[in-house]
């Protein structure tokens, strides 16, 4: 049974660029970091809530980074959704795509972090398909 997402994981070009856009942008702070069976660093765990978290993985000689695997976005619900987009602004987070009501009846906006990935900031609306 699926109690929910766990985290989400990334490859990371510049690391203390990304952590610093993670912080900025939504306030997630590290919540602790991995190191390889060589004491080198290699994961950094960004808390998104209690249990919840985005793997940040440096890039390194063993992996290859390749952006734009396979991966599509990640969605987080917001709340006051225009509010948010305002705030990002106000810090200088570029706004790839400004607030619109989607086809399942949520509102959205959209942002990149540092390597391109997209990132999506969700209101449920309410209409919202997800809830009904």
């Amino acid at each position: 049974m699926i109690k929910r997402i766990a985290h989400v994981a990334y490859l990371v070009n510049d690391m203390k660029k990304t952590l610093a856009f993670y912080e900025l942008a939504f306030g997630f702070k590290p919540k602790f970091t991995l190191e390889d069976d060589q004491g080198k660093p290699w994961i950094v765990y960004v808390e998104v809530a209690k249990e919840q978290f985005i793997e940040l993985f440096y890039t390194n000689d063993k992996v290859a980074f390749q952006p734009r695997q396979t991966y599509n976005h990640l969605c987080f619900e917001v709340i006051d959704l225009k509010q948010f987009v305002t705030s990002l602004k106000q810090k200088g987070i570029p706004i790839k795509h400004d607030v619109i009501l989607g086809k399942d009846h949520n509102y959205q906006a959209w942002i990149d972090d540092p390597d391109g990935n997209p990132i999506e900031l969700m209101e449920y609306g309410k209409d919202a398909l997800q809830l009904k």
